[in-house]
């Protein structure tokens, strides 16, 4: 019995690399049809060129998800190469960490643009198709622990990583109707270039060691001392995305080895 997002049409964004790859990998293996948005064309296509090497079926399109024009274009791209879009996974993201007093409101306003516009608009675009002949369709936020807890030096990340959890909700309330489910999905610490660059940053700001910054601000708060890991966040957005019902909607996920736990 196969997959039952089989031949569904998902977007991925923020997909030519980390989290958002693995989970272009994970869905396109249980047979969807991905598209992997990203600003990174060249990465975008490189991700798709390998799962069509893998048997699957993928377009790199280039987005820019917080340019309203870019999504619609991008958007109808897909829909004219793979069809009505199915799930969306708004994963884009950056991270830029400084104190408040220190922090620029231009930083501010690029991080509140990808994580929050981004993933405002990319949803606003998909939802004519879902909600066509309320056909449904799958939404899935990349939110974090930060989306439940706060940190120093990342007041717009933390703030933008909250927001998420409420557009999600009134998401999976005005949709439900329409067979469309929102959840999002929080991990903890992922090791990836995000995460690495972010060490030797924390470290210089809170006058500790980078070897510091990984087992008592980073591992501190789990349970084993071990890293999420993008498989870790993969098959927990390929567990939404094949949940079968509304059972299951405004829903946050944790998966961080017990960094935080509801």
């Amino acid at each position: 019995m196969g997959s039952p997002i089989e031949g569904k049409v998902a977007v991925v964004t923020g997909a030519a690399s980390g989290i958002g790859k693995e989970i272009a990998h994970t869905l396109a293996r249980a047979g969807a049809k991905i598209a992997i948005a990203d600003l990174d064309l060249a990465g975008a296509q490189a991700v798709a060129d390998e799962i069509i090497l893998a048997g699957g079926m993928a377009v790199g399109v280039a987005m820019d998800v917080t340019d309203e024009a870019a999504v619609n274009g991008g958007i109808a791209r897909v829909v004219a190469q793979l069809g009505p879009v199915d799930i969306l996974v708004s994963n884009a993201g950056i991270q830029i960490i400084n104190a408040i007093e220190d922090y620029a409101y231009s930083d501010w306003k690029k991080m509140l643009g990808i994580h929050l516009d981004g993933a405002f608009l990319t949803t606003k675009a998909v939802l004519p198709h879902m909600y066509a002949g309320d056909r449904g369709g799958v939404v899935i936020y990349m939110g974090s622990v930060h989306s439940h807890e706060a940190s120093p030096l990342k007041s717009a990340y933390v703030t933008a990583k909250h927001g998420l959890l409420g557009l999600a909700r009134v998401l999976a309330k005005e949709g439900g109707k329409h067979g469309v489910r929102a959840n999002v999905v929080c991990p903890g610490f992922v090791r990836t270039p995000l995460v690495e660059k972010q060490i030797p940053e924390q470290a210089q700001n809170l006058g500790i060691s980078e070897e510091e910054v990984v087992k008592k601000v980073m591992l501190g708060q789990t349970v084993d001392g071990i890293f999420t890991t993008v498989e870790d966040v993969a098959q927990t957005v390929k567990f939404l995305c094949e949940f079968p019902s509304n059972a299951l909607t405004g829903q946050s996920v944790v998966v961080s080895h017990g960094w935080y736990m509801q």
